[in-house]
């Protein structure tokens, strides 16, 4: 089977926005693309049919902490990998579990090997490597796989965003080293991406972009973003590291996050993004819409007997009221969380396919400018 292709189409006459089409073995995915993350096998409260025929999602994400702690790579293996495990055959994303490591795992140790941890579920000691990493994800099976990476806080000190890069870089070499040195279990292709550190500090995330194009990867990611620092210092060092990364390589915005910051990412060359933001706050009765967001426990639509919204293309945004869904989450019905959820993740589907039409169309930027203001507006 071939190793991931990504071709440009498009690009905008007034941004660095850009279209294209990613290829892996599981199928396409047109860019920007927004995923659905999928953590432990499952994006929360979605089925896989809802995914593909309401959300409309061409690749989703699986996270390598949670899937090694539960099922266990004994479990994926024998299952045929996570494709066959979930039953979902489009392309599939797995983060490294590095960012999890530092954020979730308790009493964590971080040496020159790897990171030693316990389990957030049950106490047990653990320890992740590079090379670890590499094969647990090869038992995962993801089409496209991240570098295990250190992640440091939004505030790091510059001495400190300086030796995680090392670390981070240090690792990067023994995650290549494994990965080109261990098969793909069944029988389709995977595909390594590294990953971008360097805090906020430029000449960090420079050197960054730099070793990570040197080591000619299928696609290149961005971290270490949305960890705690102001959105304009994100969108400075996401323009930086778009400007220092190869242009005929995917970019993977990694976390990224609310709708307008897709939008204003987008307009500075990224071409994937994922977040739990959808999901997360969908089941937190947050609604974004394409005319803003909605608290949809407000009392304001108890008698509000439109629809969630129908300005996107989703059956069941087009389908249950606001009253009728406020109904669902005022009585604790697991329904409306299921609603919530699919409508927001079909709302950032849609969001990104307007994006790509409107680059096509060679209005991206001012459309782009409207929507930014738009989309933030509290209804």
């Amino acid at each position: 089977m071939a190793a991931l292709a990504f071709s440009l189409q498009h690009k905008d006459t007034f941004s660095k926005a850009r279209t294209g089409l990613i290829t892996t073995d599981h199928g396409q995915i047109e860019t920007p693309i927004f995923m659905p993350v999928g953590t432990a096998g499952t994006v929360k409260a979605v089925t896989q049919q809802q995914l593909q025929g309401d959300v409309k999602a061409q690749i989703i994400l699986g996270n390598t902490y949670h899937l090694y702690l539960r099922p266990g790579t004994e479990v994926l293996e024998k299952a045929g990998g996570l494709h066959q495990f979930t039953g979902w055959n489009k392309p599939i994303l797995t983060d490294s579990g590095g960012f999890q490591v530092f954020s979730l795992a308790a009493q964590r140790k971080i040496t020159e090997e790897g990171v030693i941890f316990r389990s957030h579920i049950d106490g047990s000691s653990h320890i992740f490597t590079p090379e670890k990493v590499m094969d647990i994800q090869r038992s995962i099976g993801g089409d496209i796989i991240m570098a295990f990476d250190e992640c440091p806080p939004g505030a790091s000190e510059y001495n400190y965003a300086k030796k995680s890069l090392e670390l981070t870089n240090n690792w990067l070499n023994r995650c290549f080293t494994q990965f080109n040195q261990t098969p793909d279990k069944y029988g389709y292709t995977q595909n390594l991406f590294p990953i971008v550190q360097g805090g906020t500090y430029h000449d960090l995330r420079k050197a960054s972009c730099q070793f990570v194009a040197s080591q000619n990867a299928t696609g290149n990611a961005i971290g270490g973003l949305s960890v705690g620092e102001p959105t304009e210092k994100m969108y400075e060092i996401c323009a930086l590291c778009c400007e220092n990364l190869p242009h005929e390589k995917p970019r993977y915005l990694m976390g990224v996050g609310t709708p307008w910051n897709i939008l204003e990412a987008i307009g500075m060359g990224i071409d994937m993004f994922d977040c739990v933001m959808p999901t997360r706050n969908g089941r937190n009765a947050m609604l974004f819409t394409s005319n803003g967001i909605i608290n949809i426990d407000n009392k304001k639509w108890e008698h509000d007997f439109s629809v969630l919204d129908e300005g996107i293309d989703c059956t069941v945004s087009n389908y249950y009221s606001k009253a009728y869904v406020r109904h669902l989450f005022k009585t604790g019905e697991y329904l409306g969380l299921t609603i919530a959820s699919i409508h927001n993740l079909a709302f950032y589907l849609w969001l990104v396919k307007q994006a790509r039409l409107k680059i096509e169309e060679g209005i991206f930027n001012s459309w782009k400018n409207e929507m930014v203001l738009r989309l933030q507006q509290r209804l």
